[in-house]
């Protein structure tokens, strides 16, 4: 017997992790691709939104997040804040503010990240956390995840598989087939 449809957001059901109705598959070939993905995500994306990326190490999370810099308009070059935990990029225009976190090196939930002020941040600024699940997902019930998949071991392949899925009212309502270009 099927389960009633969820009020509210939901999360993907089931061990495989099967994914919702707000799912778009996406197949990337090249570092390019991946931030023209993140130009066309930005161009969905306003103050208060979560993004949290998934994904192997090399797997285009930082590339993603650049290309993201570029169609929100922030200053300074995205890298990777592995190091620094976050990164603020602010508007160069009339846009909101990149705020870029890595929780790699975070081993606990949204409490080891409350110096973070991302509860502080998020009414004003676009959010994307690499690394992020089971830790941000307390800050607000509308998130995208976006998880990409690459293939593992000693191979040159650019190919990536992202999955995005919107969670909560705000992505129920958003069209986010639009990403697959």
């Amino acid at each position: 017997m099927e389960a009633p449809a969820a009020q509210g957001p939901a999360e993907p059901s089931g061990p495989s992790g099967a994914s919702g109705p707000a799912d778009v598959e996406i197949t990337v070939t090249s570092p390019e691709q991946m931030r023209e993905l993140g130009r066309r995500l930005a161009k969905l994306l306003r103050a208060g939104d979560l993004v949290m990326l998934s994904g192997e190490l090399g797997a285009g999370k930082t590339t993603l997040t650049r290309g993201l810099g570029e169609g929100l308009d922030v200053r300074g070059a995205v890298t990777s804040p592995t190091f620094v935990i976050a990164r603020v990029h602010p508007p160069l225009g009339d846009g909101p503010p990149l705020v870029h976190v890595d929780a790699y090196r975070l081993s606990g939930g949204l409490d080891e990240m409350e110096d973070l002020d991302l509860d502080v941040s998020l009414p004003d600024s676009v959010i994307v956390v690499e690394w992020g699940e089971g830790k941000v997902e307390e800050l607000t019930e509308d998130r995208l995840r976006l998880r990409i998949e690459r293939a593992v071991g000693d191979t040159t392949d650019e190919v990536r598989h992202v999955t995005v899925t919107g969670l909560g009212e705000r992505w129920a309502r958003a069209d986010v087939s639009v990403l697959a270009g």
